[in-house]
């Protein structure tokens, strides 16, 4: 074979392997979405159940926000930073 055949049929080649490639790949995420599907289908997943507060006295007593229940926490961890930086 001369060097432009082999050179030819070497792209040839390489289309060729690129392309089924390509096409076992759409085949492959074709088939994912299906079995996707049918296991979405058969197996749903169980909705939660929304929680009730079991004394509504007690949960409006809680602080709502996070923040607030940190803040203290917060300004004592400043303080300590603060007091240890002078002796340094």
């Amino acid at each position: 074979m001369t060097p432009s055949a082999l050179i030819v049929e070497g792209i040839n080649l390489m289309f060729s392997g690129m392309g089924f490639v390509l096409v076992f790949l759409l085949i492959l995420i074709w088939a994912i979405g299906v079995i996707s599907k049918l296991i979405n289908r058969f197996f749903p997943e169980p909705q939660p159940e929304p929680k009730t507060p079991q004394n509504s006295t007690a949960h409006s007593a809680a602080p709502t926000d996070d923040f607030e229940r940190l803040r203290p926490m917060i300004a004592a961890a400043i303080a300590h930073h603060r007091r240890t930086k002078q002796f340094k």
